[in-house]
């Protein structure tokens, strides 16, 4: 005979607390079903009717309006299954299985806890120990059928929503740009500045072929992108902010632009204690997609034209290079050179030197995959300089026609951003009127409101202000951009090319793009000297041969010619009139500096050139000691000799030191009573009173 429901309860269950276990799954529930919510609420009555005290019955109802499939983010259950497991719980209460969980392994964990505990169960059908197996099977099949009906309305709604979106009737969130008109069909904003801004978005990637280029021309441009927040406090409000790198991606990625109707593009995942991941699928597993649906602001041809530009972009830093947009950097053929041994697209790498970068192009994937050797690198400043003369050679029939759509895209992109701050403009102009409207129109008895209005009417006009400020400034300096000057100046370089490529003003940005415009790709190798295979957009081709590159130290040695002329004059001159000799020719350094003499003898000693000392020495001169001796005279009177013309010296440094010839058959004497200059033997020898070193030689 089964027991009363009532004498499951025991003394030991009445010690512990009671909890009630409050959910409703949606928020819209919480609101409009309020009936489950009272009868939920009212099982604390049966609580006190089996024995507990009524403050002792604990209500748990912080997931109201958080779905039962999971646990992981519902408070309240976590706290519920850890006061069961703490022992502290007698009886968990709830209105029906679902309310607990409808998720079977939530469910059969809550009833292993309980029976470990000793913890009933209390529903509206009765009450349940979990320890008795009858009560556990029952218990058992409840979660499994609470299971398999939160799976079949699951379905149910799934199939609905895929039956409209297959027949692109699906009511789906729209992107900034696009709005439902009062019968439901997609249409373009009816705010020409938020189209306005969004279709120079689209021309400016079209322009650059660049996200990040796009975000730059729009802040140098100091113009504003819009949304419409789907959430939070100005939720479906027009708000203009600054344009982000992602937001561009996301709305050149979103078809809906392209005036196509589409579903299943991503799938989420969510993992407990995880942040949501959204997979974007490949097209052939979406499952809806409607080109044509209704307007856009580009063509379904341009969308996927943007796909392919945007990928390129994306593959030139990753192991399938291709052509990417021009970036920054002086590097003229970045993204187009293309590695001739193994025929991987090369990358750029910069050297800085003296303040200036200096391209290299390296092949390198295989090398880091592998952990090997690069498989090439080629300097690129010789490249890219006979790559700059062959396309002055080549392009010269089409340069009219390249500089005249360089010129009108200036100014088309002046006054495209023109019209979007004047825009900006008349919209801070027209909420300033409604503003001053509203509070002219108030009760002036209302001091409150009129106070709330008037600042309201003061923000605005501020606003006003700022805007017709930054327009006039903008517009002064576009002005200055695009003055007549500049636009004859262009005009001028339209009929040239060559001057137009060679004009310092032209920046290497816009010179790669007309490379990109021009070439397909440039094949390098490098064997005993460079050869490039170069390609141009329409199939034809040329190849060019370029010697290798020197080393940095070869660059900055000096000039062979020099070096020999400094062999030369050391027969004759010191180092330092060397040095003077050589600057007064016009000759510099390998590094492009002046010569000095430290220089001059540092040259000598590295390409041990013959000292003037043993260029002298082999002559046959004597040192100071040595002519001395052979006189028999003493080195002061020598040197007396030398500057008076008796004898003939030659100076082999910078230090007044000197090497003597021989004195020959009739040497000069010392003679009482003569005067030296009446015993001139070389009158050609000008006096030097300078004082001298005697030579240790």
């Amino acid at each position: 005979m089964t027991r009363p429901i009532h004498q499951k309860v025991t003394a030991s269950h009445l010690r512990r607390d009671a909890y009630l276990y409050v959910r409703q799954s949606t928020v819209r529930q919480v609101f409009e079903n309020t009936e489950s919510t009272r009868r939920q609420y009212a099982l604390r009555e049966r609580a006190v009717a089996l024995g507990w005290p009524i403050e002792r019955v604990n209500v748990i109802d912080s997931d109201l309006g958080k779905s039962g499939a999971s646990s992981a983010d519902r408070e309240g259950f976590q706290k519920l299954v850890s006061e069961v497991g703490m022992g502290r719980a007698g009886i968990v209460l709830g209105l029906e299985v679902s309310r607990l969980a409808r998720n079977s392994t939530d469910w059969h964990r809550l009833l292993e806890i309980c029976a470990l505990t000793d913890t009933l169960i209390l529903d509206e059908d009765g009450i349940y120990n979990p320890s008795d197996f009858n009560d556990r099977l029952l218990l058992g099949l409840k979660g499994t059928m609470s299971d398999a009906e939160l799976h079949v309305l699951r379905a149910r709604l799934r199939g609905g929503i895929l039956n409209q979106a297959r027949r692109g009737a699906l009511k789906t969130p729209l992107p900034v740009g696009l709005v439902y008109d009062a019968a439901d069909n997609v249409v373009l904003d009816p705010d020409s500045q938020v189209r306005k801004s969004i279709a120079h978005l689209f021309e400016t990637f079209e322009r650059t072929g660049s996200a990040t280029t796009t975000v730059k021309h729009f802040r140098e441009q100091a113009l504003r992108f819009p949304r419409r927040p789907r959430g939070g406090p100005h939720k479906g409000e027009l708000l203009w902010e600054e344009l982000r790198h992602w937001r561009v991606l996301r709305v050149l990625h979103n078809p809906r632009y392209a005036g196509a109707f589409c579903f299943g593009r991503t799938h989420t995942h969510q993992r407990p204690g995880e942040r949501i991941e959204i997979e974007v699928l490949p097209r052939e597993e979406w499952i809806a997609l409607f080109p044509d649906a209704h307007p856009g602001y580009i063509t379904w041809e341009q969308f996927e034209a943007n796909l392919v530009r945007l990928r390129d972009n994306a593959q030139a830093h990753g192991a399938e290079r291709r052509k990417s947009p021009p970036r920054e950097g002086p590097a003229l053929l970045q993204g187009l050179a293309v590695c001739g041994v193994c025929g991987r697209r090369m990358t750029v790498r910069y050297h800085t030197r003296k303040g200036r970068q200096w391209p290299e192009y390296v092949c390198q994937r295989e090398g880091i995959e592998t952990a090997t050797a690069k498989c090439q690198s080629i300097p690129g400043l010789g490249i890219d300089e006979a790559i700059g003369m062959l396309l002055v050679e080549t392009v010269t029939p089409v340069t009219l026609e390249v500089a005249l759509q360089v010129q009108a895209e200036l100014e088309a992109r002046a006054d495209e951003a023109d019209a979007l701050r004047r825009q900006r403009v008349e919209r801070a102009r027209q909420e300033a009127d409604l503003a001053r409207r509203r509070f002219m129109a108030a009760d002036p008895a209302n001091r409150l409101v009129v106070d709330v209005l008037e600042a309201e009417w003061n923000e605005k006009l501020r606003a006003l202000h700022n805007a017709q400020e930054k327009f006039e400034q903008r517009r002064a300096e576009d002005h200055m951009k695009l003055d007549d000057g500049r636009r004859k100046e262009i005009l001028a370089l339209a009929t040239d090319f060559p001057r137009l490529w060679n004009d310092p003003k032209t920046p290497q940005r816009e010179r790669k793009r007309m490379v990109r415009l021009l070439l397909e790709d440039v094949t390098l190798t490098k064997g005993d000297e460079i050869a490039a295979g170069v390609r141009f957009r329409g199939g034809a081709s040329r190849s060019l041969t370029l010697p290798l590159a020197q080393p940095a130290w070869q660059l900055r040695q000096t000039s062979a010619d020099v070096v020999a002329e400094i062999d030369a004059l050391l027969d004759d001159h010191t180092e330092g009139e060397i040095a003077h000799i050589l600057n007064e020719r016009g000759h510099v350094s390998g590094e492009g500096l002046p010569f000095h003499a430290l220089m001059v003898q540092r040259l000598r000693r590295d390409y041990q050139i013959k000292t003037r000392y043993e260029r002298l020495r082999e002559d046959g001169m004597l040192t100071l000691k040595e002519t001395a001796d052979l006189l028999g005279v003493s080195t002061r009177t020598v040197k007396t000799w030398r500057r008076r013309g008796l004898l003939l010296a030659h100076a082999y440094n910078d230090k007044n030191e000197y090497l003597y010839e021989h004195p020959g058959d009739d040497p000069p004497a010392k003679k009482q009573g003569s005067k030296l200059s009446k015993r001139r033997r070389f009158p050609q020898v000008a006096p030097n009173p300078t004082k001298e070193v005697q030579c240790e030689a």
